[in-house]
């Protein structure tokens, strides 16, 4: 059992976010949801990015970073999307981070240090036609981490949908979803 911390996508802090913490809760992980929106939620990618950008991206990350404040060092930092920013930001610069997992975007290893922190395992899961993964460099970001460190993996899995983990939205892919989910127990568990 380990201690995850959850950073909801660009549409918030959502049901389908909650849903997606219930599952790692029942593999018997503590699992924290911080709500870097303070409540709000969106219908639609493009209005939680705006919302993002009025808010901006510095103060997403000092929202991410706040919100561990009081926690222990010890802890697993998962990111959807918008939410890899804090979830990269924190295991690349606080001590003590137990593993990371990236999934639907990856930015570049030195937008938060010269370095990918030794023997820290990370995961990054995204669709090899992601729009919005391929279209905005993660892909590139995610492969070059992944070949600067053997405990990074990258997994891709074939499609063109962004958020395909939330089962609560059209884009969800349950086979992709199932495979994602596995792996990222199985991570969990070794931790």
């Amino acid at each position: 059992m380990v201690d995850v911390v959850l950073f909801h996508h660009a549409l918030g802090l959502t049901q389908g976010v909650i849903a997606f913490a219930a599952d790692l809760r029942a593999g018997g992980h503590v699992v924290h949801t911080p709500d870097l929106f303070a409540g709000r939620t969106f219908d639609t990618l493009e209005q939680g990015v705006q919302h993002a950008r009025e808010i901006g991206f510095g103060e997403i990350i000092q929202r991410g970073a706040r919100a561990v404040d009081g926690l222990a060092s010890e802890l697993v930092y998962v990111g959807l999307s918008l939410g890899v920013l804090p979830a990269q930001y924190l295991a690349q610069t606080r001590p003590g981070a137990r593993g990371a997992i990236f999934l639907h975007a990856c930015l570049p290893r030195s937008e938060f240090g010269s370095a990918w922190p030794k023997a820290l395992p990370a995961q990054i899961h995204a669709m090899d036609a992601d729009p919005f993964f391929v279209g905005d460099g993660d892909i590139e970001a995610a492969k070059a981490l992944a070949g600067e460190s053997a405990d990074v993996r990258l997994f891709l899995y074939p499609g063109d949908e962004h958020l395909f983990s939330d089962r609560l939205l059209a884009a969800y892919d349950p086979a992709a979803a199932a495979v994602l989910q596995r792996r990222l127990l199985d991570f969990l568990a070794d931790r």
